[in-house]
């Protein structure tokens, strides 16, 4: 992989890593109508490095005081909504955390694929419309309960499936929760830090006892720096479109893409 590539996977990765249309698939896809090489699971999850940075400095008012607030917690200490926050974001990890422990080699093997992912884009978008159908979109965060935290967190185990999409699948159970489209997006994205970071620093021991080329060392920091500030804008575009619009452009594009991949397989495409 050269510079280009790198900076043209850290576009992507930037972009569709916090809109609701699956990072992880569009990085597949890349190479594979491209012609270019899989970079792979461990580029996959360097790039994500970077839009963790992209997450943490955009809400790094936020995580400051859940930072003040997890110490309290850990002394038994939950008086206010910061404390309970951080309960719901430690709680609704943990089904991720554990299926990707887990299945990390089961789906970096059997599906990564363009077959499933474009039979998950287009599934997820169908939910998707379910929700925007039968969601009541009345929750704040203050208002979000433990209910909707253990059905969201769940949720978002199943984005380990290429083309799903982790804030495309917990937007789409916080609407069926009745949370409004803003707060979903914004619990989101706080829900996915720690999952990013557990994913970025399992990365990180491996590189780190195995090493890493110069070259390659690079290629990498050129694509982390680029998904960190696309990445950046994306949260801050997204957040301000779900304030007065619904998910339906995500939908359509989800399903128009999921077409095309499916024809491209079926008529044996590279």
């Amino acid at each position: 992989m050269d510079y280009l590539q790198a900076i043209v996977y850290g576009i992507v990765q930037g972009i569709t890593e916090f809109l609701p249309i699956s990072s992880t698939a569009h990085l597949v896809l890349l190479p594979w109508f491209m012609g270019w090489q899989d970079p792979g699971l461990t580029f996959d999850v360097a790039l994500h490095s970077g839009t963790l940075v992209a997450l943490i400095w955009f809400f790094r008012t936020e995580w400051i005081v859940f930072a003040r607030s997890a110490l309290n917690v850990a002394q038994g200490i939950v008086s206010g909504p910061n404390e309970r926050m951080v309960q719901f974001i430690v709680v609704a990890t943990l089904p991720g955390a554990f299926v990707g422990l887990l299945a990390e080699d089961l789906i970096e093997t059997h599906l990564r694929t363009p077959l499933v992912i474009s039979f998950t884009l287009i599934a997820l978008a169908l939910v998707l419309i379910a929700a925007e159908v039968l969601g009541r979109r009345q929750k704040s965060l203050e208002h979000v309960s433990w209910m909707d935290v253990i059905v969201i967190g769940f949720a978002q185990a199943l984005s380990l499936v290429p083309g799903v999409s982790r804030s495309g699948v917990t937007i789409t159970a916080a609407l069926f929760r009745g949370m409004t489209r803003e707060a979903a997006a914004r619990f989101s994205f706080l829900l996915s830090t720690p999952l990013i970071a557990g994913a970025v620093a399992k990365k990180m021991f491996e590189w780190a006892n195995g090493g890493v080329a110069g070259a390659e060392l690079g290629v990498l920091v050129a694509g982390i720096a680029t998904s960190a500030l696309v990445g950046y804008l994306a949260i801050e575009f997204l957040l301000r479109y779900l304030a007065t619009n619904t998910t339906y452009v995500f939908v359509s594009y989800r399903i128009g893409l999921g077409i095309v991949v499916l024809l491209a397989f079926w008529s044996g495409f590279r």
